[in-house]
């Protein structure tokens, strides 16, 4: 029985399709437009052209499966977080979508904080006022752009947009809800008391599913324009962290995830809605009834290293090449450190305005330095999340990779070497699209639950031990990294312009 999971990504949509024993029958992807940026901070994109890759993404996924779509058992949705999709009365989208990484909202979540308070945001949601979150960029249209809003009647995320689109149906689940600073998350329920105390009316949000329910099925016009086959149901899905996690079998207490794509991920499973009693961790329903899950993001990680790699003038394919030079360099990336604050940063500073910055640099640095470096920086950012899991007492038991930073033999290697610990990789690791096709068969009942699957699915492989001389060296440096926030900090706050 075929399983198809549908990732919307920021750079582009993939989809992916499994047999019930986990095998990968065939995949397809299809890049998207990059965001736009009309100011210095913001971010956007347009839903239509998520639905158009999805389209593309998901018939050559059927292509090279080989597979009849009648013989898909269920669909799964997985996508970027925290964006704003409007839609109206007719449920046309109004304007372009307001995404992830947009910082323009520190004005809306300086008014939450006075008017609501950090306390009783952590109480009624377990996460702070972020620029990142839904909600702020729902009171920015409201309060820039009144003739926009009136006409608001529903809002979705961005995978939800996509179910819209394939089933007709408003839905959403409970980790993607959780990231909307309107749900909450420990009774795993839209805050009605978020709602009422922000002005936004409760039928602007869609009903929130736990992430194996079924939301729906392919629309008649779903089918026509994907080749999937009408009246295929289609299950809650998850946010991409969550997914993800549910891919590489990050189910369990004390199993952790490090993951580096555009953002960097540390993401550890509890069985209770634990909390950072100062913020600097997402607290989220994870897609499992009764579960949870700890977040620490790092805005700009795999980010970093492509920004550093389009500044040089290296065509897409140049990784490899880059990577190489760093591996020639030791450990330490001779004294250059980066702050990888490209998009402000998040974990566990909570600042939209920090900007990045290069430091240590000498006249016989080379390039190899610099990519190094940035790689190293990376980790050190992940590190704080897992320093903050000691401070909360989170078991950590194992640490396993994801993402494009997995597949990275020097990056897997500085990450163990950084952490102080043996990292872990596994044998396959297809990403969030793997992990909503699993709950698309957990869905469809070949599985019970995400644990059953993960047992069945999920084998992992040491994938780096820690140098003993690199991860004390390691150590200096990480000390050394964390004095360049509150360096950077001084310079900004001293200095008389803004810092875009």
């Amino acid at each position: 029985m075929p399983l198809l999971g549908i990732d919307v990504g920021t750079g582009g949509t993939r989809a992916l399709v499994i047999a019930d024993d986990g095998r990968v029958l065939g995949t397809g992807a299809c890049d998207h437009a990059p965001f736009t940026s009309p100011h210095p901070g913001w971010a956007e994109q347009s839903p239509e052209d998520w639905w158009r890759a999805t389209q593309i993404a998901v018939k050559a996924a059927l292509a090279a499966a080989r597979v009849d779509a009648r013989g898909i058992a269920a669909i799964g949705l997985s996508g970027q977080m925290h964006g704003a999709v409007l839609l109206d009365a007719a449920t046309e989208v109004i304007r372009p979508a307001i995404i992830w990484c947009d910082q323009r909202t520190e004005a809306e979540c300086e008014w939450l904080n006075c008017a609501i308070g950090p306390d009783s945001l952590l109480s009624r949601t377990c996460n702070p006022a972020l620029t990142n979150f839904t909600l702020s960029k729902l009171l920015w249209v409201r309060d820039h752009e009144p003739d926009t809003w009136r006409h608001v009647k529903h809002v979705l995320l961005p995978k939800d947009y996509v179910r819209f689109r394939l089933s007709g149906t408003l839905a959403t689940d409970v980790t993607d809800a959780s990231g909307t600073l309107m749900f909450d998350v420990a009774r795993r329920r839209w805050s009605r008391e978020m709602l009422d105390a922000t002005g936004i009316p409760a039928g602007l949000v869609p009903p929130a599913l736990e992430s194996a329910d079924v939301s729906g099925c392919v629309s008649e016009a779903g089918a026509r324009t994907t080749g999937l086959l009408q009246g295929t149901p289609i299950v809650g899905g998850a946010g991409d962290q969550a997914a993800g996690a549910i891919g590489i079998g990050v189910t369990r207490l004390g199993v952790v995830s490090a993951t580096i794509g555009t953002s960097g991920v540390v993401f550890a499973a509890t069985d209770r809605p634990a909390m950072d009693p100062k913020g600097r961790l997402h607290t989220f329903c994870h897609a499992a009834p009764n579960r949870w899950h700890l977040m620490g993001v790092t805005q700009a990680a795999g980010l970093s290293l492509r920004w550093l790699r389009d500044q040089l003038g290296v065509p897409s394919e140049g990784y490899e090449k880059l990577t190489a030079e760093a591996a020639q360099v030791p450990a330490g990336a001779g004294g250059v450190l980066w702050a990888p604050y490209l998009m402000g940063e998040r974990t566990p500073h909570l600042d939209p305005d920090v900007r990045g910055a290069l430091v240590g640099l000498v006249a016989s640095h080379h390039r190899g330095h610099i990519v190094r470096a940035v790689m190293e920086g990376v980790a050190f950012s992940l590190r704080e999340t897992l320093t903050i899991f000691d401070e909360l007492n989170v078991p950590v038991s194992s640490i396993r990779l994801g993402g494009g930073g997995a597949r990275s033999s020097l990056w897997r290697q500085i990450q163990a070497d950084v952490y102080g610990r043996p990292v872990e990789t596994v044998v396959v690791d297809e990403g969030a699209a793997f992990g909503a096709a699993v709950l698309a068969g957990i869905g469809a009942g070949i599985w019970r639950d995400v644990d059953h699957a993960s047992d069945a699915l999920i084998r992992t492989t040491v994938a780096a031990c820690p140098d003993p001389e690199s991860a004390t060296l390691m150590n200096e440096r990480y000390a050394a990294y964390r004095r360049l926030y509150p360096a950077l900090r001084m310079l900004y706050a001293q200095a008389s312009f803004a810092p875009n």
